[in-house]
């Protein structure tokens, strides 16, 4: 069975969809930006501080699996979704994570996104 989505690949995709709506929730950030008309599209992206190879790529597939099972009903058209993951991420309930997604979708569609990060404001925990 095809996906419902286009897989996002280059990188100048992904910075695009960094200057969409950033929607943090406990276990991944959701990007989202229009993408003019070229679909529904996704990507994931799970840095190496989440763990080893092993752990990313357990992330990764839950990712995918929640994409494929949510952009149907609940993704926006013509939009690039990113998914970010976070550390807590690997051990969450996957129906948390889905019911989680579904709400992240429902705020970035109505054009409420998070506040962007400050430029040059140190991080929390880093110094």
């Amino acid at each position: 069975m095809p996906a419902p989505y286009t897989v996002l690949t280059r990188r100048s995709d992904f910075l695009a969809a960094n200057r969409g709506l950033r929607v943090a929730r406990p276990g991944f950030v959701l990007l989202a930006n229009a993408n003019r008309g070229q679909g529904r599209r996704a990507g994931i992206t799970v840095t190496k501080k989440i763990g080893n190879a092993v752990v990313r790529n357990r992330m990764k597939r839950r990712f995918r699996a929640l994409l494929r099972e949510v952009l149907p009903a609940h993704g926006l058209a013509d939009t690039d979704h990113v998914l970010i993951g976070r550390e807590t991420g690997v051990e969450r309930e996957f129906s948390l994570l889905r019911e989680e997604l579904v709400a992240a979708l429902a705020r970035a569609g109505a054009g409420k996104g998070d506040p962007a990060r400050r430029k040059g404001a140190p991080r929390k925990g880093k110094r």
